[in-house]
């Protein structure tokens, strides 16, 4: 979600949902929000339906939230982009701020790309930037940040 919409907006929504679930937001109380509760507070029907599927995954330990810090990146990826609604970007995003793993870059991130563009004057493909990104190994989250500040100016 946050990639499609402004942080400011991303903030509000989780804020809301919060509010709904009472202060607290836990499967138990996701599953009981009926899909119209969830669109006043601003997610799409396609968004309600992948909180839902979440929130049951979670719940029925299909998806175990409590050891993803324990797998390599590769089966977090796996386990996340498993449940309907997590992609790539969300899992590498996943990685970055939840687990802080040191060495993800994102190369299908907008930002990303518009800030090694800016930074090499000449636009790259997602496999060209991953091969780019390559020399920054093992801190490849860390590039990741100074390349996203690159844009703060802007």
């Amino acid at each position: 979600t946050s990639q499609q919409l402004s942080g400011k907006a991303a903030r509000t929504i989780f804020e809301r949902v919060k509010e709904r679930c009472g202060g607290e937001i836990t499967p138990e109380k996701l599953k009981k929000l009926k899909t119209e509760e969830l669109r006043k507070c601003g997610l799409s029907y396609a968004k309600c339906s992948y909180v839902k599927d979440l929130a049951q995954r979670v719940k029925s330990s299909k998806l175990k939230i409590k050891i993803l810090d324990k797998l390599t990146d590769e089966e977090v990826m796996k386990e996340l982009t498993a449940v309907k609604g997590i992609g790539k970007w969300t899992a590498e995003m996943f990685l970055m701020f939840s687990l802080a793993r040191p060495d993800v870059f994102p190369v299908d991130d907008l930002g990303i790309k518009k800030g090694i563009e800016k930074l090499l004057k000449k636009p790259l493909n997602s496999q060209r930037l991953g091969k780019f990104a390559e020399r920054w190994k093992p801190y490849r989250t860390a590039a990741s940040w100074y390349v996203w500040k690159i844009l703060d100016n802007d």
